[in-house]
């Protein structure tokens, strides 16, 4: 029984990986550019089905490197000329476009690629058990986790050590001061979008690996994703990745006594924090209080 669980919660902190590195880009979006972006899922998806277009020519490395930043690239076209002309008006009406998008390029996906899943081929260095007792302990499996944890801690520095970073985080604390001091918050906003498509994009190669390529992908993911921010706080970066990982792994432990109740857990945990500690783990005071 022990093996099964320890299974279970390691395939666990694998979807919360996944978690985290959605909440973290949500978040950015969120925080900055005030938008609830229903369309996040979709741009993960589609970040996987360019890499799985250009594994062929650059290899899976390659593809790692390359299909975010042109997922990226194309957030900054959807920021620029859709999302941007919102920003004055009720939230409603981003929420609304995005969940437009999503359906409008969840379409196209299966217009270019098929409805069908496609397989996506990890290097063999990577697909092979690190150790016979623990044979779901992979190479691929901790390679995701420490590129959860790396990307994110290579965000932090951008946003600690960078002058785009520190204008970022002071707009998230008071966007009209920045605009005052002569920053272009619509330049700075373009560029947080496009920092928060890059993460779902990233975690879309790393989820097509583990759990397969198909045009829906980023449905699955997507609610739980928002229920890390709300865990982990809102606001914070660390905290959606912390919740991300949280409630992954709760749900992976429950699979192992109470498979049926294996989504229903991770509201269950969003229900609580709501009650014991609105702000989340690591959330500022006041923002859910």
């Amino acid at each position: 029984m022990g093996i099964v669980v320890l299974l279970d919660a390691f395939n666990g902190l694998i979807v919360g990986a996944f978690y985290g590195l959605m909440a973290i880009g949500l978040s950015l979006i969120l925080g900055l550019n005030g938008v609830i972006n229903f369309a996040h899922g979709t741009f993960m998806a589609l970040a996987a089905y360019l890499a799985f277009t250009l594994m062929p020519v650059l290899g899976f490395w390659g593809a790692l490197v390359v299909a975010p930043v042109l997922a990226a690239a194309l957030g900054f076209l959807v920021e620029r000329f859709l999302i941007r002309r919102l920003y004055r008006r009720e939230p409603i009406y981003s929420l609304l476009l995005t969940f437009g998008l999503a359906l409008i390029m969840q379409d196209l996906i299966r217009t270019i690629w098929g409805a069908q899943g496609q397989p996506i081929t990890i290097p063999n260095l990577l697909d092979h058990p690190l150790s016979n007792t623990y044979f779901f302990l992979t190479g691929y499996r901790v390679f995701v986790v420490a590129a959860a944890l790396l990307s994110t801690g290579a965000l932090f520095a951008v946003l600690r050590y960078t002058r785009l970073g520190i204008r970022i985080r002071a707009g998230n604390a008071d966007l009209e001061t920045v605009a005052t001091l002569g920053v272009n918050i619509y330049l700075l906003r373009a560029a947080n979008f496009v920092l928060g498509i890059y993460f779902a994009g990233l975690a879309g190669i790393l989820a097509a690996g583990q759990l397969g390529l198909t045009p829906t992908m980023g449905d699955t993911l997507i609610m739980p994703s928002f229920v890390a921010i709300v865990v982990g706080g809102v606001g914070s970066l660390l905290g959606s990745l912390l919740g991300g990982l949280l409630i992954g792994v709760a749900s992976g432990v429950t699979t192992a006594f109470f498979p049926a109740a294996s989504a229903v857990v991770i509201y269950v945990i969003m229900g609580v924090m709501l009650v014991i500690r609105p702000r989340g783990l690591l959330g500022q005071e006041g923002l859910l209080e």
